[in-house]
């Protein structure tokens, strides 16, 4: 069995996969001084509670967006499961598509392995948002070519900035508004509504901006942790994946084994 590894600037997803089907999915919040020990006590609990013994792993690849959490992840791996991990983007875990952008090494591990996903996937020119620490708006097209994107602050990074940096607003949780008003009449309701609908229209706009500079039909898949609170808005996405990332590493590690 393969052991995914999605490592976030927020947390650390692990997932157990047999073929191209998660069994397990587990979290942690991302420290990149936790060391291979403690993710070692901490995975073999959940690994034996979902009845799997360790040695089923046989296979593990890690995507990582902060580089100081992969030494000990790889560790982990040469430690307590005997494997010699393999990393998204380097040597047989290569992505192999074309990144159509300036710096085409400075592309995040997920965003690429989004668009590997998300290509074998869905058909066509694709637009991938991922909802993580921050909201990503990606162009993939029709070929699987990453062709560049949009970086926004995340949906918490925002909130926490409005809270953070004034004197008297609240902590308020993130969800969709009881109403589709947009003229809120308490502090909570105007942050919720400034939150949630702003930025249902900064996708809306910038969504419709890049199908226009694609220039051709482009369907729009999210994915993400908060991807779900804006399923049911109309018109906005036509699918909620929230595994894209991990099906994208489970490909690649699939196609690292025929390398």
């Amino acid at each position: 069995m393969l052991l995914a590894i999605d490592v976030g600037n927020t947390n650390v997803v692990f997932a157990l996969f047999d073929g191209q089907v998660i069994k397990a999915r587990w979290r942690i919040a991302t420290d990149p001084r936790r060391t291979a020990d403690e993710y070692a006590v901490w995975l073999m609990q959940l690994l034996s509670i979902e009845g799997y013994a360790r040695e089923v792993v046989g296979q593990i690849i890690i995507s990582t967006v902060v580089p100081r959490a992969l030494h000990n992840l790889e560790v982990l791996a040469q430690k307590y499961f005997d494997t010699a991990p393999l990393v998204a983007g380097q040597g047989k875990a290569a992505y192999a598509i074309d990144i159509d952008v300036d710096e085409p090494k400075s592309l995040g591990a997920d965003r690429a392995v989004n668009a590997i996903g998300a290509h074998a996937k869905y058909p066509g020119d694709l637009i991938v948002v991922d909802f993580g620490t921050a909201t990503t708006i990606d162009a993939i097209d029709f070929k699987g070519a990453y062709k560049g994107g949009v970086i926004a602050p995340g949906l918490n990074l925002s909130l926490d900035a409005l809270v953070g940096n004034t004197a008297k607003l609240p902590r308020i949780a993130i969800a969709r508004p009881a109403t589709d008003n947009v003229i809120g009449t308490n502090t909570e309701d105007q942050m919720l509504i400034g939150i949630y609908w702003g930025y249902v229209a900064m996708m809306e706009g910038l969504i419709a901006r890049m199908r226009e500079q694609i220039g051709r039909p482009a369907r729009v898949i999210a994915t993400g942790g908060l991807a779900v609170l804006f399923n049911g808005q109309p018109g906005l996405f036509d699918a909620v994946d929230p595994d894209l990332t991990l099906d994208g590493l489970a490909l690649l590690a699939a196609r690292a084994d025929q390398r």
